[in-house]
Parts: C-alpha cells; sequence; structure tokens
C-alpha cells in the first residue's frame, strides 16, 4: 500500500512564508500526508538500541579514544525484563558502534546498573598487559541486591566477573543498588555513591573489592515522591571563578515534577567521606516527561575538561507500551554540564556537545532579519524529522513565543509565557496518544524568568520522536517524546505583539550518525 494519503486541496509548495499572523497550523491543507510506520520512528542522531528493551545507561567511560555507553538490556523481548549489559563505543559521542552484550546473568543475579572506571594506577590488581584495567562496578539482582565488579583488560572488549562477588554485601535493605563510583585523588581512594531506598550512601575502597561505609545523605532532603535510584557525585569548577562545588545527581521514580520519573540535583561539598548540601531546596536536571536516570563520564581527559551527561529518554510511567515494538527507547543527546552561580545560589547548565554539529547537513534555513512571526510550510528540513533549532526571541517585544511543529492534522505546541512564567508542552494532539492515559497532559517548566535585556536564546532538538528544548544558556531543559501518525512538515514561531521579536533564526538539518533497520 503507498503511504500517501491524497488530500482534496493542492497548495503550492512554500519553503518560507512570514507574516503578520498566522494560525499554528495553516487552515487549508498541504497536498498530501504522509502515514508513518514504526521504521520512520529511529531516531537520526540518538542511540537506540539494534532490537529489543534498553533504559539506564550504565558504565560510561572515556579510554583510549573510546565513549563507552553501556545499558540496561533485555535481549529478549521488548519489554523491561531479564537484565544485561548492553554494550556500544563511540569516538565521537554520535556514530556509536555495537558490541557483544558486556554483562550477562549469573548466579549472583541480572545485572543492574552501575558504573565503569579506568584503573589506571592497577589498585584492582587486574592489569595483565599494557592496558590499563577497566573495571565494571554494578549491581547484582539477586534474592538480594549486591555490588559485584567484572573486569577488562582488552579496551572492553571482553569481561570477566571477579571469583569473590559480591564485593559489598546487602545490609538487609529491599533497593540497594547503582554503584557509581570515581577516584578521589586527595585521599588516594575510590568513592561509591549508592541508592539505599530513599536515600543515598557512601562507601570508600582502596582497590574496588574492599568497601567501608562512610556516611549516609537525603533523609530530609529533596524530593522523595518515590525511590531514589542511579546517583553519581562529581566535583566541578564555578564559571568564571576558581570556586569547586560537588554535585550529587538522584534519579526518582515516581515524583518527578510533571509525573513519573525525574532527576533532582544538590549542591555543595564532599570531603571524601560526607556530603553536605548548600541549601534544602529541589532543583532537578530536566522539567519535561523524559529524562531519567542520567549519569555522567568518568575518565574524560584534562585536556577536555568537559562534564558529559547522557540520560534514558523516557519515563516508567509508559516506557513499556510506547508506539514502538520491534525496539524500544532511545538515550538522550549527550549534554555537558556546567555549574553557574547565582543571586539564588547555583544552578547546573546543561547544552548538547558541539560534536553534534558535525552532522549538520547542507540543508539549512536562516533567517538573519527579525521577524515578529515565522512560519515555514512544507519545509524540507521539517520534513525530514531531525534538525537543530536556534533562535533568539526578544521579550520587551511580546509577553509569549509560541512554537509549533506539525501536519494539517497533527501539532506539537511549545509555549513560552512571560506573564505567567512558564513554558509548557502540549503533545495533546501530537499523534498517536493512547497508549498511556496521561501523555496527553501538559507539560510544565515553572521557572521562566527573564534577565535584564528581556532576551531568550533558544535551542529545539527535534529527531522523529523526540523534542529536547534548552533556553537561557541551558539554565533549564525539557525533554519530551513524541509520536507523530503522520509526517510533519510546518514550523510557525508568532508572538503575541505586532514589533520584530525573533531573531538570530536558524535551522540545521541533521543527517545519520549511526545506521538503524
Amino acid at each position: 500500500m503507498p503511504k500517501y494519503i491524497l488530500l482534496f486541496c493542492i497548495l503550492p509548495l512554500c519553503t518560507l512564508i512570514s507574516c503578520k499572523s498566522e494560525d499554528p497550523i495553516p487552515t487549508k491543507p498541504i497536498s498530501t500526508l504522509v502515514l508513518l510506520s514504526e521504521s520512520d520512528y529511529r531516531p537520526t542522531f540518538h542511540f537506540t538500541p539494534p532490537a529489543h528493551w534498553m533504559n539506564d545507561p550504565n558504565g560510561l567511560v572515556y579510554y583510549a579514544g573510546e565513549y563507552h555507553l553501556f545499558y540496561q538490556y533485555n535481549p529478549n523481548g521488548n519489554t523491561w525484563g531479564t537484565m544485561n549489559w548492553g554494550h556500544t563505543v563511540s569516538s565521537d559521542l554520535f556514530n556509536w558502534e555495537d558490541l557483544p552484550i558486556a554483562l550477562m546473568p549469573d548466579n549472583n543475579g541480572t545485572i543492574f546498573s552501575g558504573s565503569a572506571v579506568v584503573d589506571s594506577i592497577n589498585t584492582s590488581g587486574f592489569k595483565v598487559g599494557s592496558e590499563s584495567p577497566l573495571v565494571a562496578i554494578f549491581t547484582s539482582a539477586g534474592t538480594h541486591q549486591t555490588q559485584s565488579i567484572a573486569y577488562s583488560t582488552d579496551k572492553g572488549r571482553s569481561w570477566s566477573k571477579y571469583d569473590n562477588n559480591p564485593v559489598l554485601p546487602n545490609p538487609g535493605i529491599n533497593d540497594f543498588r547503582d554503584p557509581k563510583v570515581s577516584w578521589y585523588a586527595a585521599q588516594n581512594k575510590w568513592v561509591m555513591a549508592l541508592a539505599k531506598g530513599n536515600i543515598i550512601g557512601f562507601y570508600s575502597s582502596p582497590d574496588l573489592k574492599s568497601w567501608t561505609f562512610e556516611s549516609d545523605f537525603g533523609l530530609n532532603y529533596g524530593a522523595h515522591g518515590g525511590v531514589w535510584e542511579c546517583p553519581d557525585l562529581f566535583q566541578m569548577q564555578v564559571e568564571g571563578t576558581n570556586q569547586k562545588k560537588w554535585v550529587l545527581l538522584v534519579s526518582i521514580n515516581p515524583g518527578g515534577p510533571n509525573g513519573g520519573s525525574a532527576t533532582q540535583y544538590f549542591i555543595g561539598d564532599f570531603d571524601g567521606n560526607r556530603f553536605t548540601a548548600d541549601q534544602n531546596v529541589t532543583s532537578w536536571v530536566d522539567y519535561g516527561t523524559d529524562n531519567y536516570a542520567g549519569v555522567t563520564y568518568n575518565n574524560i581527559p584534562t585536556s577536555d575538561g568537559r562534564r558529559i551527561m547522557i540520560g534514558w529518554m523516557s519515563n516508567w510511567n509508559y516506557a513499556g507500551v510506547v508506539a514502538t515494538n520491534s525496539w524500544r527507547s532511545t538515550m538522550t543527546v549527550p549534554r555537558v554540564v556546567s555549574l553557574v552561580q547565582n543571586s539564588q545560589g547555583y544552578n547546573l547548565r546543561f547544552n548538547p556537545a558541539d560534536e553534534l554539529k558535525k552532522y549538520y547537513s547542507q540543508k539549512d534555513t536562516t533567517i538573519l532579519q527579525a521577524k515578529n512571526s515565522i512560519n515555514l510550510t512544507n519545509n524540507a528540513i521539517i520534513k525530514s524529522g531531525s534538525y537543530d533549532l536556534n533562535l533568539v526571541a526578544d521579550f520587551s517585544q511580546t509577553d509569549s513565543l509560541q512554537l509549533t511543529i506539525g501536519s494539517t492534522v497533527e501539532r506539537l505546541i511549545i509555549v513560552f509565557d512571560k506573564k505567567n512564567g512558564n513554558v509548557t508542552i502540549d503533545r495533546s494532539q501530537s499523534g498517536l496518544t493512547g497508549f498511556y492515559s496521561g501523555f496527553k497532559q501538559k507539560i510544565a517548566c515553572p521557572t521562566f524568568t527573564l534577565g535584564s535585556d528581556q532576551k531568550v536564546d533558544l535551542r529545539m532538538l527535534i529527531d522523529k520522536t523526540s523534542l529536547e528544548l534548552f533556553w537561557n544558556h541551558g539554565d533549564n531543559v525539557m525533554t519530551s517524546l513524541f509520536f507523530p501518525k503522520y509526517q510533519y512538515n510546518t514550523l510557525t514561531a508568532k508572538g503575541n505583539g505586532t514589533s520584530p521579536f525573533i531573531g538570530s533564526f536558524s535551522l540545521h538539518g541533521l543527517t545519520k550518525s549511526i545506521q538503524r533497520n
């Protein structure tokens, strides 16, 4: 059967129309609607598994020119099940090469989330040959959740489990998992952050094999709407200063700001034994519904200096029923984390890794002159489903900015509202929504603020079925899935004033970074 449904009216092709007042979706239909299939949902520049189920990113580590990404993987089906560690590597964070499953279930249980380190001074004694051992620290999910290790001496191509696993037994806690380990140079020891029900425990080790309890954090801090998971602890320099602070990431499910799963963070100090938060506030990594269990890379070279994070782009409310079957789940775009100080304290910023620009196609649309509205109709870049949009909006000339992408019958609407101080994503008419009753709810970020110049820089990444929205230099982020039934082919941007307020508008198409069916 053809993929085209002929409608009753044909409009001239048009790449760019600018006018004073346009409806978000043209009132007259485009010549055709293109019906999409599951193969059209495969992202162009985000990582997805070759087949079957994927969730949390695990073991993010850089070694010998390669970024390793392990992930929770069920090789036997498209829902959560018997967990293994899937494995992929990349030299640029976008073009991924699939490798065989790294860790499979054993007598200690299935393989839950964890981390990986480069043991460059061979504290573990696992070194054989010239390569530094890579050591994975993970949760063995048997009768009780315990922590185990495995090692590789061939750049992560093959893995051996430690004979004396588990290295950290369960003290009698139902949820005791997701170890994130890093080297604490000041005291020459390894430090582990571990999820323990609704708190984070810290442990230390000289050799990755024997672990000592140090302290707990979080009983009366942050959000506690669900179990705490997937912690990450790291130090960062405050931008523009010589000051350094410690960051603790904690994922929570349920209890996110828009329902289901999400990730919060704390800023404070760590002395090798105890983490102390500066404030008892709940700060969110992402106000969207679809960024969970994000952790950062170990062993990024000092010459690079970035802190790079990847999250799981889904939500436990509906991850197992979304509109794909042969494969399920996507990772977020790799994001560079930075730390800034403002009048309220400290704030994390997240921005896409620059390596993404390597995959810009020759197709782009740029508007240099300020406009009061933009209307792209039947645009080739929008129709491709994978692009990077950037613009600056001057809110001294408008009280709102509405971005709409869609077709004559579907639409995804993003609104920046100056008066109410929020940003919303409405996917109620975005296409397939019936797989979960709450998917149509409006997603809101209540922290839309403006600086003295009243201008907002906005970046929006679209990749087939995902929206990643960054603004104010990455101070705020919203990530959302959507599943169009038909190909989107229009984009409009408008405000509620008559003066030009949209400037520096650019739209870049993106080419495939990884081959998938």
